[in-house]
């Protein structure tokens, strides 16, 4: 029994029980022995075989270390269990690692939530399917090929033979998600844990998602433990779920029972972070010219060629053709799905991307000035996007990641005018200057963002484009988010171009709505007229995918 990780509070005695998978008061710490922070304590479920069980909860809660612990997935030299983790007739804990490794892939499977970075990037997605089947089932290659691709057309992949060869980054996000369960379904596991699975994928390709999992779930029976903080996916897909907040499970019930008779104030919290609408209809000013009209915007890239002289073969219409036009205190959002030419049209509306067309902000046009023309206009123009963390320098204090554009558009002001401004707007955004010598990754996910916010507020623009801003945040933070933006908004009369791919969020942000697909913008209007009563057969689908569309008929 070598390699066996450091288990506490064993019990000796077999446990006989109908269930597939039962955890008895799991306890998880982390860190050096003698100095071990407790993440998961006293975590106690079970799960029958054909069940699909979910575990809910925000960063932080402990759900994917929880998921991750019955297959041992932790660094043994940073770990310690206690409890007890039954699958079938065995402790999974008091299991060597050689003995964890018959059950992992073929008992117990796993879909990790990003399938780019769990798939081998130098190797083709064909070799690392057949890996579980000769691992675990002794096939030869020939078999285990076989078996692959009828996985492969089992998941959706178009063109199995063909695709068997490609490598991760040749297929989309929703195809290498699709790898992924065919890999975790090679030998037909008795119970499937899939971390988030969906979450980085747009409304249709989720649903797709989903709707495979079900009906692959109900062909083989097998049990799914989906962990997920996407309460809306986990309504559509669980028979029952398990609410966890900093380590433990502070509630569990039947699904519907959840969502209509939440008993724990945690739970009904998250449940009531789900975004409501929040704008109301803008008052026309007759006469007045918008703050942004834009007309026939092209973005096309060209597509090069093999060999050395790199030849343009044909272009990539990005953004094809769209007109956009924004008020003053107005916000437009724009969804599609990924490639729809969204975010492209954002920049090249902010003159960050070249492109073709006319842009009229403020009465001057944007796409006559040269770059040196444009700098004293930037502060008027700026930016929130996806990631805070990725776009806040890590070597800058709070006070010089938002002093930094008063500084260079604002070179008047002195510091005693420059750190009076910088507390205003941190106190805007719900943050005090006791924060202003702190560093980004001193801060949770939700402080960074506000951040950010406030780096753009301080500089007082007219346009405000927001590029995914609340997606890698959790519900309840989300919401928080959008009610600061709101209110922002109402305050200093910004315009916002707001792009994502959740349909809440925009219906809960956005006075009008542009549909992209293709770099064409299919659909327009104002935004509860087009939730109501979508036309565009495209808008439809991505309504549905959602569950957001009340008539979709």
């Amino acid at each position: 029994m070598a390699n066996r990780v450091h288990v506490v509070g064993q019990s000796e005695h077999l446990m006989p029980s109908p269930e597939l998978l039962r955890i008895n008061n799991l306890s998880v710490a982390f860190g050096p022995e003698g100095a071990r922070q407790p993440v998961v304590d006293g975590v106690s479920f079970s799960i029958k075989q054909g069940e699909k069980r979910a575990i809910v909860g925000e960063s932080g809660s402990g759900k994917s270390v929880t998921a991750m612990s019955i297959l041992g997935l932790h660094d043994l030299q940073q770990v310690e269990y206690g409890g007890e983790i039954w699958f079938q007739d065995e402790n999974l804990l008091a299991l060597s690692q050689n003995q964890l490794r018959s059950v992992r892939g073929a008992e117990i499977a796993m879909i990790f939530q990003e399938p780019m970075t769990s798939l081998n990037p130098v190797f083709p997605i064909g070799e690392q399917l057949m890996e579980p089947l000769l691992v675990h089932q002794g096939l030869s290659k020939l078999q285990a090929k076989a078996r692959m691709l009828e996985l492969l057309d089992l998941t959706g992949i178009p063109e199995p033979a063909k695709r068997f060869d490609a490598f991760p980054h040749m297929l989309s996000g929703g195809q290498r998600q699709r790898v992924m369960i065919a890999m975790a379904l090679a030998c037909r596991p008795k119970l499937l844990i899939a971390d988030e699975p969906t979450t980085a994928l747009d409304v249709t390709v989720q649903a797709q998602i989903l709707e495979l999992l079900e009906d692959l779930q109900l062909e083989l029976n097998m049990a799914v433990l989906l962990i997920s903080h996407d309460l809306n996916l986990v309504r559509q897909f669980s028979d029952s779920i398990g609410v966890m907040k900093q380590g433990q499970v502070v509630e569990t019930a039947q699904t519907e029972t959840l969502f209509t008779d939440p008993q724990h104030n945690y739970t009904k919290a998250l449940l009531s972070s789900r975004p409501e609408r929040l704008v109301r209809p803008l008052v026309e000013k007759k006469h007045t010219a918008p703050l942004l009209r834009a007309t026939d915007i092209r973005c096309h890239f060209p597509i090069k060629s093999a060999g050395f002289l790199r030849k343009t073969s044909g272009w990539v219409k990005a953004v094809d053709g769209v007109d956009v036009q924004l008020a003053a205190g107005e916000t437009l959002g724009i969804v599609g799905e990924s490639g729809s030419g969204k975010s492209t049209l954002g920049l090249n509306l902010l003159q960050l991307q070249t492109g073709e067309g006319e842009v009229l902000f403020n009465y001057q046009k944007l796409n006559a000035l040269s770059r040196r023309q444009l700098r004293p206009m930037r502060h008027h123009m700026q930016i929130v996007f996806q990631d805070p963390y990725s776009s806040l320098s890590p070597r800058m204090t709070v006070e010089q990641i938002i002093g930094e554009g008063l500084e260079i558009h604002f070179p008047d002001l002195d510091h005693i005018q420059r750190r009076k401004r910088i507390v205003q707007v941190l106190e805007e955004v719900g943050l005090d200057e006791t924060l202003l010598w702190r560093y980004p990754h001193e801060f949770s996910g939700g402080q960074r963002q506000r951040i950010a916010i406030a780096r753009v507020v301080v500089l007082e623009p007219k346009l405000v484009m927001l590029d995914e801003p609340t997606s890698a945040l959790d519900v309840s933070v989300q919401k928080q988010v959008l009610e600061l933006l709101h209110r922002l908004q109402q305050d200093h009369g910004m315009s916002y171009l707001f792009i994502s791919h959740d349909l809440a969020v925009i219906r809960a942000m956005s006075h009008r709505v542009l549909v992209m697909k293709e770099g064409k913008v299919v659909e327009s209007g104002e935004t509860e007229a087009l939730f109501n009563n979508p036309q565009h057969a495209y808008t439809k689908t991505l309504l549905s995918a959602s569950l957001l569309a009340e008539t979709v008929g």
